[in-house]
């Protein structure tokens, strides 16, 4: 186990290299647009593809790190993604991209199970996650401002995926192979919290949705209907992407000091108004402020959410599947945003994402108020781990 008061380095690399696709999406589908040839459809329907494979390592997973090892886990899980995504931006054939996109998902989904199950092990599991939360946005900042200069292609932003799972394989062998407790062992402990932890991975499914179906489509609103050219389109999105970063490091200052109701409940509804003000922006001050607030906020109220879920279950089940449940509705997300947009309108569609987001605010409140402090205690076990073990598996076998 690590020490108390020491950021466990190993995890959050792990973090990040299982984030790193979902945030670099945008430039994913992009670059598989131009690229090769897919319509902007089909491009997005592979970007879909690729965060279902990374829910679905997070669904089958979620109650079996324990039982395979979380170490061997995580080597599988980086090796895949090394694999998949390098394999991808190599390849030129659609067939042997979106296979190895597929595969590269799934470990990025695996590598995300470990090291949430062993985040929600640790003593301040938010202290651990917004380091985390910021690594992966630093990493991605820094290929978003790398890439446009590597020239055009698909391959640049999937190889920049499967060299971070290179780089943080050697970072595995620090990671403990036993469970940090001895509850942990058990094998056939039930999921603790079922009713609040339903409730909160059906909120995140909607609220993932909800923002990404705004991310989905923000680059439109900028160019068609705010009238803004590319390049400020795009030095609006640099500049969030920062304000993300601050955001991420104030929450890292804060912690648990506000608890968990308040900066879940208070900022998905500073996150609705975001959402409504982008959607309805008809210049550059308006688009900017929007999409700058909304950046400043979401990594913010992520990170609590993620605490949250790490609460309920010390063993990291509730992590990985709420984590997996907002997987999914990110991957709906530019489906839902685009048939929104297209039926009513951008103003239209961000007054439905505000108004559920107002909705789920409610639930994820109350699940937040119901788990009281925000984290539970690592129990630490005083006398020799293994006699503890054995002195249990001979009680069970009794």
């Amino acid at each position: 186990m690590f020490a108390p008061r020491t950021t466990p380095w190993p995890l959050v690399a792990l973090f990040t290299a299982g984030y790193l696709a979902p945030y670099l999406l945008p430039t994913v589908v992009g670059r598989l647009d131009s690229g090769l040839p897919l319509s902007p459809t089909q491009a997005g329907a592979v970007g879909s593809a690729l965060l279902l494979s990374s829910a679905s390592a997070g669904f089958l997973l979620a109650s079996r790190v324990d039982r395979f090892g979380a170490r061997r886990l995580a080597r599988i899980g980086l090796t895949l993604a090394l694999l998949g995504y390098g394999g991808a931006a190599l390849a030129h054939a659609v067939p042997a991209v979106v296979l190895g996109v597929l595969i590269g998902g799934f470990g990025s989904g695996t590598a995300t199970a470990v090291a949430a199950t062993r985040i929600a092990a640790q003593r301040d599991p938010h202290r651990t996650t917004t380091a985390g939360l910021l690594g992966v946005s630093a990493l991605a900042g820094a290929v978003y401002l790398t890439v446009p200069h590597l020239g055009p292609g698909h391959g640049q932003p999937l190889a920049a995926i499967a060299l971070t799972a290179l780089a943080v394989w050697p970072l595995t062998g620090r990671i403990p192979v036993d469970a940090p407790t001895v509850e942990s062992r058990r094998p056939a402990a039930r999921l603790p919290h079922r009713r609040p932890g339903l409730v909160l991975a059906a909120c995140m499914l909607c609220w993932s949705l909800a923002q990404n179906s705004l991310w989905g489509v923000s680059g439109r609103i900028g160019l068609t209907q705010a009238q803004l050219t590319e390049a400020t389109v795009g030095a609006v999105f640099a500049i969030a992407l920062g304000a993300g970063l601050l955001g991420v490091t104030g929450a890292g200052a804060l912690g648990p000091r506000l608890g968990l109701a308040m900066p879940i409940g208070a900022g998905t509804v500073l996150i609705a108004g975001c959402i409504a003000l982008s959607a309805s922006a008809t210049d550059l001050t308006t688009f900017a402020t929007g999409e700058i607030a909304w950046n400043t906020i979401y990594p913010i109220v992520l990170s609590y959410v993620i605490g949250l879920a790490a609460s309920l279950d010390p063993r990291g089940r509730w992590a990985v599947l709420v984590g997996s449940a907002a997987s999914l509705g990110t991957a709906a997300g530019p489906l839902a945003g685009s048939v929104l947009s297209a039926q009513a309108g951008f103003p239209v569609m961000g007054a439905v994402l505000a108004v559920g987001l107002l909705v789920v605010s409610v639930p994820m409140t109350a699940v937040a108020l119901r788990a009281g402090r925000p984290t539970l205690p690592v129990v630490e076990i005083p006398v020799d781990a293994r006699a503890e073990e054995t002195a249990y598996e001979a009680a069970t076998a009794a």
